[in-house]
């Protein structure tokens, strides 16, 4: 499932942009001779469904491939600020995933996974929403949700001088990431005033542009459908990142505005939203050629970077995620198996750590067997040949891999430890997480505060404890934190491991076991009622193991941050003239901007593929596959028995394909990545036909190099989704608020 977990404060993911290239003659000859244009497509540079593009800046060459392909729409009806257009269905969800309207009032559409965290707050043994699924039968019944928050794009503008403004040639570039924080920040500010809006300046193109996006919020998003767990998460951690596929990944939410229509805070007397755009639902399902367009918020690709970056994947990055990730999901599943109430409280939480778990797993695979690294050398002594055949090229460019070398030098040294600093160190265990929280309490103590102001602090934090103890099992965190720091200490060298991890595993001889039960015993962060006693007469931290333990790994981590920040400063310059000098290069290309959380349109077409000798897939599957999966009393391949009596009697009613098959997923050749998940599949004539949420296992290697015979976007069916509605869910209120085709 395509579900990011970083946000940009977590990773460097912001890559970068230039102006698109223009092409008018192609555009005129496809309005001229379709004909001409069909058969130019064969010849492009880059083929017609690599790439994620900006849909505000489509050129002659993206609409001539995409009218030739099937599409009939204008590029206004795709996207305009001038009149609504489809855009306006468009929204980013809960800050990683994507959504898009699919009623007059508000209904909006994602995957299960990305509102499945939602879900399950409103769960409990009493109340199962997860494996019982919620089906809400009046706007009444529909569920709010604290935090929850959509994003609707209302303006772009090119704001790369503004933000470079000081920048010299001069200019070094710890320097340059200073000047640059504050003029966006400035620029944010003024942009921003008073309105309820959220201003973002994003980096493309390695820095060698600046977009800011502006977008209004609503924060009233109400659960309406979650299809039971042998549904939305039917095949789970086995068939992730897989095809064939036959799983319903989706829940509906609505969103709910002030009575004025404007964005707003949820309240009582809000009001479903009046939708400036919906999508429609076409039932004539799709066949081998069908014309696919998604449009959607992908959130990190790096197509261009260099093979250094692919070999640390492979080498260092991958196999350490990997690690620590798998002796988290083990302790995890071994709790969650046992209580049902645990399963409850952590399957949101399993779900996001066996995502990328699985992800980096397929990822460093097929790095390996797509050769990507060594496609990249050849790529860099193409460009160094190019370099060298001119003086003036070679003056610019002839050096800039001795500070991309001298980056990773350092890097390679660091990165396995930077990652277990944060997969198996601050952010391993949930109560050594929770702890950081209390950093600032702490400081205030260190700092002398005010005793006034100190309870104040801790009687804030009062919220944020419910929330954590609502979904925490302690024998659960204490077997994966004793786990985890004996993989540390196990993995990671002397000098570049915190220094209590290595005092007590020197002490202990690796073995955490011990230590983690009494520091559990005895800290505030592991037991509710202990907290809360604390927080009634709140004293200095520094002696709870838990917080103590907290603070030495971040004090390490952030020997390493200075380290790592040193090598980008010998990199960036170097990435950033490279990508340049790919595109000076490559100046027929018409080169797409790495995902960056921004809106991207992609488009391609309905084709099954090829994924190994005499291994050929079809493009769909069906209802019969998912009872073919069934074991009974399996996490994985359990199937209510509502959802098999259906099934079993071929009631499919009007949502049957013509041989009386009921589809569930088909793939498309589309260019998606994580945080594309929930983006809605769209025909040509900008009617819904699926909805994306995932890619497949011989294409992983996807977000460093597009595979163009093998790359596939998987999409469940939009007849799968209106038979649960109707026939699963019982919920006739929401296919008579559908615009159905």
């Amino acid at each position: 499932m395509l579900l990011p977990e970083q946000t940009a404060s977590d990773s460097d993911f912001l890559r970068n942009i230039a102006v698109l290239n223009e092409s008018n003659i192609l555009y005129m000859m496809k309005k001229l001779f379709s004909l001409i244009a069909a058969l130019v497509l064969s010849f492009m540079t880059a083929r017609a469904d690599e790439g994620m593009w900006l849909p505000y800046a489509l050129n002659g060459q993206n609409l001539a491939e995409m009218q030739a392909m099937g599409c009939k729409l204008t590029a206004e009806q795709i996207f305009s600020f001038n009149q609504p257009s489809i855009k306006d269905a468009i929204v980013q969800f809960g800050g990683g995933c994507t959504g898009e309207i699919i009623s007059p009032e508000g209904l909006l559409l994602t995957n299960h996974h990305c509102g499945l965290s939602y879900v399950q707050k409103h769960s409990s043994v009493e109340h199962d929403y997860l494996t019982d699924g919620f089906w809400a039968k009046s706007k009444g019944e529909e569920l709010p949700n604290a935090g929850l928050s959509v994003l609707f794009l209302n303006k772009v503008e090119d704001v790369t001088e503004a933000v470079l403004k000081g920048v010299t040639a001069q200019t070094t570039e710890a320097e340059r990431e200073d000047l640059i924080a504050m003029n966006a920040r400035a620029l944010r500010d003024d942009r921003k005033g008073d309105r309820k809006v959220r201003v973002e300046i994003v980096p493309f193109y390695s820095g060698n542009q600046y977009i800011l996006f502006e977008y209004d919020e609503y924060k009233d998003v109400r659960l309406v459908c979650c299809p039971p767990w042998g549904i939305g998460k039917f095949g789970a951690d086995t068939d992730n990142w897989t095809w064939p596929r036959h799983k319903g990944d989706f829940n509906i939410f609505r969103v709910y505005t002030a009575p004025d229509g404007s964005p707003a805070e949820y309240s009582k007397d809000n009001i479903p939203m009046k939708s400036k755009w919906y999508l429609p639902i076409n039932l004539g399902g799709v066949k081998p050629g069908d014309y696919a367009m998604i449009l959607g918020y992908p959130g990190s690709t790096d197509r261009y970077s260099t093979s250094y970056t692919v070999k640390n994947v492979i080498e260092e990055e991958g196999p350490a995620i990997i690690d620590c990730r798998t002796t988290k999901l083990d302790n995890y599943r071994k709790h969650m198996d046992a209580d049902q109430e645990v399963f409850i409280m952590y399957a949101s939480k399993q779900a996001s750590v066996s995502n990328y778990w699985k992800y980096y797993i397929g990822q460093v695979k097929q790095l390996k067997r797509n050769h990507v690294y060594e496609k990249r050398l050849a790529q860099e002594e193409d460009f160094m040949d190019w370099v060298n055949a001119d003086p003036q090229r070679k003056a610019e460019y002839g050096d800039i891999f001795d500070g991309i070398a001298k980056k990773w030098d350092i890097l390679d040294e660091i990165e396995k430890s930077f990652i277990y600093h944060r997969e198996a160190g601050w952010n391993g265990g949930e109560a050594i997480a929770f702890s950081r929280r209390f950093m600032r309490i702490n400081k205030m103590f260190e700092d002398k505060a005010d005793k006034a102001d100190i309870q104040a602090a801790a009687e804030q934090m009062k919220p944020q404890v419910e929330t954590f103890f609502k979904d925490y099992s302690m024998p659960l965190d204490q077997d994966v934190t004793a786990a985890l720091l004996g993989l540390f200490y196990k993995n990671i060298s002397n000098d570049l491991m915190p220094s209590e991890i290595l005092r007590i595993g020197v002490a202990t001889n690796g073995d955490f076991s011990d230590y983690v039960a009494k520091a559990f015993e005895k800290s505030v962060f592991t037991d509710k009622a202990r907290l809360e006693k604390w927080m009634q007469k709140p004293k200095a931290l520094d002696k709870d193991p838990i917080f103590a333990l907290a603070m030495n790994i971040i004090e390490s981590y952030q020997t390493l941050y200075a380290r790592y920040e040193e090598a980008q400063n010998l990199g960036n310059e170097g990435e950033r003239l490279y990508m340049k000098g790919l595109m000076e290069m490559q100046s027929d290309r018409n080169f797409y901007p790495d995902a960056n959380f921004t809106m991207r349109l992609t488009y391609g077409t309905v084709e099954p593929y090829k994924a190994a000798d005499a291994i050929n897939y079809s493009y769909y599957t069906t209802m019969d596959g998912v009872m073919a999966k069934y074991v009974p009393g399996n996490w994985e391949f359990d199937i209510p028995q509502d959802v098999r009596d259906l099934a079993n009697r071929r009631d499919y009613g009007r949502y049957a394909n013509e041989n009386g098959e009921l589809v569930v997923n088909f793939i498309t050749t589309n260019d998606i990545t994580g945080g594309n998940s929930g983006s809605p599949v769209i025909d040509g004539e900008g009617n819904l036909i699926g909805l994306a949420f995932d890619g497949n296992w011989e294409a992983m290697s996807g977000d460093l190099s597009f595979e163009q015979k093998v790359q596939r976007t998987i999409c469940m069916d939009a007849r799968y989704l209106l038979w649960c509605i109707e026939k699963v869910g019982k919920c006739d209120n929401i296919i008579k608020e559908l615009v159905i085709k």
